[in-house]
């Protein structure tokens, strides 16, 4: 009796995905634990197993969209036949008895001719690729179009220097490595910064629901990632309660389950803030988007020398700019530039962050 593979429920509010890689083929043999395929929604990408061994036969195509719940394959129980390889026939005067030969055909029927199907020209000549978009991209795309339409998205800049933590990662970076097992970074230099922050200007801690304003008293802040198949925003817990190795491993395990693809629903869920750098790939300046139901976000930048004016001299500094985008409904200017000179002076006077 065969074994039905069905689509499992991975998340309340997801009703379909897409199976984005098949990682055994029809007729292949599978054991026990074996992966079989990718399965990836608008929120996360989750990886089935085989729960019996046997012969897979697959249902769907690779690249399809599927119901959760919908049959997509079966398990047969046994083994797959040996293939056998086809043996060329022998001719008289080349090995073994000819009387024993059997007779070879002098002709054999043309094969019939092989018709491609037609192809858009603009497909021939390599000028354009076209393919659906992923359940995460559709939904990345759905999110930031609603951010811009329902809220009053206002952005406010600041820009600060990083000598001071530079040079402190710098001068700690062997000992914070020998005693933790991570690298320091300056992400969790800015988580701690958003959590004072935060405690600093509570008024941007806060999230509309209807008529009512939600004021949060926790600090889970996502940062976001980019990954080949788009962007995720894992959200790192308890932050203020945190030291700035404990954020550091955090961020090491999302960066690699991000990789591998394993970012599941909970990982996302119940930030009340987020921090995107998009310094990483050179930006400057940006305005980033809201994170919905967030009210704020920031955002980190490129790290650049530049020259400043320090107690009346010219110097060159290695500046960031600093980006903090905020929902004027429900966050006014003043709290808004008053929290962003915050994360300044933070990462200014970092000394203290290492000490806590």
């Amino acid at each position: 009796m065969s074994y039905q593979i069905k689509v499992p429920a991975v998340g309340e509010s997801i009703t379909s995905g897409v199976i984005s890689a098949w990682h055994k083929k029809n007729n292949d043999q599978v054991a026990v634990g074996d992966l079989l395929f990718t399965l990836e929604t608008d929120k996360v990408s989750t990886e089935i197993t085989a729960a019996e061994a046997g012969i897979l036969k697959t249902l769907v195509e690779e690249g399809a969209e599927v119901k959760i719940g919908a049959v997509v394959a079966e398990i047969i129980p046994g083994s797959a036949p040996e293939k056998v390889l086809p043996q060329s026939p022998q001719h008289p005067r080349e090995g073994g008895d000819p009387a024993n030969v059997a007779a070879t055909p002098t002709s054999a029927p043309a094969p019939l001719p092989v018709v491609e199907p037609a192809v858009p020209a603009s497909m021939v000549d390599g000028r354009i690729t076209r393919k659906k978009l992923t359940p995460l991209r559709r939904k990345i795309a759905a999110q930031l179009v609603s951010a811009q339409q329902t809220a009053a998205i206002l952005t406010t800049f600041n820009e600060c220097d990083m000598s001071a933590v530079m040079k402190l990662r710098k001068d700690v970076q062997e000992k914070f490595q020998a005693k933790h097992g991570v690298k320091l970074g300056f992400m969790s230099f800015f988580i701690k910064a958003a959590v004072e922050a935060l405690q600093a200007v509570p008024g941007v801690n806060v999230q509309l629901e209807g008529e009512e304003l939600v004021q949060n008293h926790y600090y889970d802040i996502g940062v976001a990632v980019g990954t080949e198949k788009g962007l995720v925003v894992p959200v790192v817990r308890d932050t203020e309660k945190q030291s700035l190795a404990e954020l550091e491993g955090q961020l090491l395990g999302y960066a690699k389950k991000a990789r591998e693809g394993k970012i599941g629903l909970a990982d996302l869920q119940g930030g009340v803030f987020t921090i995107s750098n998009g310094g990483v790939y050179g930006s400057l300046l940006s305005t980033p988007i809201l994170n919905p139901p967030q009210s704020a976000i920031l955002g980190m930048h490129k790290i650049q020398e530049r020259p400043v004016v320090i107690d009346g001299k010219i110097e060159i500094r290695p500046m960031m700019y600093l980006a903090l985008s905020y929902d004027h409904r429900v966050i006014d200017g003043q709290q808004a530039v008053t929290f962003l000179i915050k994360i300044k002076e933070t990462i200014e006077n970092p000394m203290r962050l290492l000490i806590a």
